[in-house]
């Protein structure tokens, strides 16, 4: 049972560090507004709108990597 928290304990971290980039990588391809103003929360004009095609994915990949992300934050505080 060490030999599997040592495994765990030298490739959580990397995991991680994946995980937070593909995290960042799907919540900056979501914005809706054009040009910096968007990215920072302005030019919104549309209040009310339904997510459609890559729009969606790229919401829904962002939830389950954010999942997987706090599990791996609380599988790597628990085994240490």
């Amino acid at each position: 049972m060490e030999f599997l928290a040592d495994k765990v304990l030298v490739i959580l971290p990397w995991a991680q560090i994946i995980l937070s980039i593909i995290l960042g990588a799907s919540i900056l391809l979501q914005q809706t507004g054009a040009g910096v103003g968007g990215a920072f929360g302005g030019g919104d004009e549309s209040i009310r709108y339904t997510r459609r095609g890559m729009e969606k994915g790229l919401f829904y990949l962002s939830i389950v990597i954010a999942i997987l992300f706090a599990l791996s934050a609380f599988i790597l505080l628990i085994i240490r």
